[in-house]
């Protein structure tokens, strides 16, 4: 229940604070004075978004905040701190639409406040009776009627009709498949034909550019490879290794005179073996250039063999990705696609079998759902027949229609909810949606509303929800309005409402009774909200019937109203 409201600077209000009372609690005031204002100050309460404009002109923000006795089973308790004894939800509004939100004083998000705020309070809007006309809003009353199985049931329905659209999406792709099949397979089967006729190596591109390049200047590597074998060991004599032979052995000679010599000569001894072994190795770097000039005539065939090699090597890496790493993992996506394709026929068998059985499950729930809705459905409707009867319509027939959903079966199951009514005895039963009337429509809601808050409970400080009604007895009075009180008062019994109302039947019999009123000679205009008592409620009650406070006939009318009330 809700201990406490506090409003500042919301459009024309610029502060106010109620406190509540257990049972039933009313809000008046003449029209235009703002009674829907504290209902939008609930709907930011609930996280809802904040229009433009409701910042009082002049004022820096708007602040509503609500103190909510804590109730059990608390989604996310973590959100609050530790020892907390209440539950406070806040909003701060900002003229630029920023909003803030607040859960026991700390930050939180407007999901935060949807979340808690709708575990202690409960809106139902003047217009609230339209959705009454909805087909899918008709199938969650009776949902709800069904019991807490049903949701359950909800939630598996839910999810059967996506596993068989996405066994219908699988079933479709792989149909396709098929028909394009045998094209992309000759695709794929060439492209793989291709690179694995090629036989790329991943490290071969570097070799053959390499070996490009010494065959296409064999004569000039020749050239030099003469030049050093010239130098370092010609056939004839003046190379450097006889001029170094013949200074090792001169320096092996003197080293008996001076052993100084001897580590100098051993030294140009190794230079001389060093260099008759790079004589070697440059004559057979010499006979290799020679054998290849002679074999292929200037290495030019060879040439050919390497550059046409590159050139296709460079055709794969063009055509599949830019890197030889790109066309071995092209090559290997072909082979998992080709094997796929060689399996469409198994798959297209798996996509059907997975079809039909998904199909059963969501049969078999849909079947429960339409069991327990067409037994719920009966019982809701003997519950309203039952309170439209205390609501002053006692020949009124109801009934619940559950029937096939003509586009098939849906994410809430395969059935379609229709109210009927018949207001007056010897006419026939016939879409809610055609023949009811304002008034007539208020009354179910509230019967609606009644049985789906179940029997009341024996504390009047019982944790349930705080419901607000914001002029849900629109369009009915007289004997009418006084059958609606009084229900809204036995609804109130163990629980908390707070009815925003116009009809002096209904503000009579409640435990608290508020009031707004504007002050026009203020600018801007302001409004201001009041608790009520003893003289003050007559005064109200005469001005909701019409008249003024001299009016006698009024006022015994008003005390009247209250007498029955007590």
């Amino acid at each position: 229940m809700l201990h406490e409201l506090r409003v500042e600077n919301l459009l024309l209000l610029e502060r106010a604070e109620l406190r509540l009372a257990p049972g039933l609690n009313v809000l008046t005031g003449e029209t235009g004075a703002g009674k829907t204002l504290l209902a939008q100050a609930l709907d930011l309460l609930l996280g809802g978004k904040a229009r433009a404009g409701v910042v009082r002109g002049g004022a820096a923000e708007a602040y509503v905040e609500g103190v909510f006795a804590l109730p059990e089973g608390l989604p996310r308790p973590e959100i609050l701190p530790d020892g907390a004894e209440e539950l406070a939800l806040a909003r701060r509004v900002w003229p630029d639409g920023r909003t803030r939100a607040y859960v026991c004083g700390r930050s939180a998000t407007a999901a935060d406040l949807r979340e808690l705020g709708g575990q202690v309070l409960a809106f139902y809007g003047q217009h609230e009776h339209r959705k009454l006309m909805l087909s899918a809003a008709q199938l969650d009353l009776v949902d709800a009627h069904c019991g807490a199985g049903q949701a359950r049931l909800r939630e598996n329905m839910a999810a059967a009709h996506a596993q068989t659209r996405h066994a219908q999406a699988r079933l479709d792709e792989v149909q396709e498949l098929a028909g394009a099949r045998d094209r992309e397979l000759d695709l794929l089967a060439f492209e793989l034909g291709e690179i694995e006729a090629a036989a790329p190596d991943p490290e071969e591109t570097d070799a053959l550019v390499s070996e490009r390049d010494r065959l296409r200047h064999l004569r000039t590597l020749r050239e030099a490879a003469l030049s050093a074998v010239a130098a370092v060991a010609p056939d004839g004599d003046g190379g450097a290794t006889d001029l170094l032979a013949q200074g090792a052995g001169q320096l092996a000679g003197a080293g008996t005179i001076d052993s100084a010599l001897a580590p100098l000569a051993s030294r140009l001894e190794a230079v001389r073996y060093e260099a008759e072994e790079l004589g070697r190795e440059l004559r057979g770097y010499l006979a290799e250039l020679e054998a290849q000039e002679g074999a292929e005539g200037e290495g030019s065939g060879r040439l050919e063999a390497v550059e046409e090699r590159l050139a296709l090597l460079a055709r794969l890496e063009r055509k599949h990705g830019g890197t030889m790493a790109d066309v071995l993992a092209y090559a290997e996506r072909c082979r998992v696609r080709i094997q796929e394709l060689d399996q469409a026929e198994v798959a297209l068998e798996v996509a059907e079998r997975e079809l039909a059985d998904a199909r059963d499950e969501m049969g078999a729930v849909a079947a429960k759902l339409t069991q327990s809705r067409q037994r719920a459905g009966k019982q809701l409707a003997v519950a309203v027949r039952e309170r439209l009867g205390e609501l002053a319509m006692p020949e009124a027939q109801f009934e619940v229609s559950v029937g096939e959903r003509p586009d098939g079966c849906g994410p809430r199951g395969q059935d379609v909810v229709e109210f009927s009514i018949s207001a007056n005895p010897g006419v026939a039963v016939a879409p809610l949606k055609d023949v009811a009337s304002g008034g007539e429509l208020s009354r179910v809601m509230l019967a609606l509303l009644s049985v789906a808050h179940g029997s009341p409970q024996t504390s009047p400080d019982a944790d349930g929800p705080l419901l607000v009604f914001d002029e849900i007895d629109a369009g009915i009075g007289g004997h009418t309005a006084r059958a609606v009180g009084e229900h809204l008062r036995q609804l109130a019994q163990g629980r908390q409402i707070l009815c925003i109302t116009h009809l002096p039947q209904v503000a009579a019999l409640a435990q608290r009774h508020f009031t707004i009123a504007k002050d026009t000679q203020t600018v801007p205009a302001t409004t201001a909200v009041q608790a009520l008592s003893g003289e003050a409620i007559v005064s109200e009650l005469v001005r909701m019937l019409g008249s003024g406070e001299g009016d006698r006939a009024a006022n015994q009318h008003a005390r009247q109203l209250l007498k029955l009330a007590a």
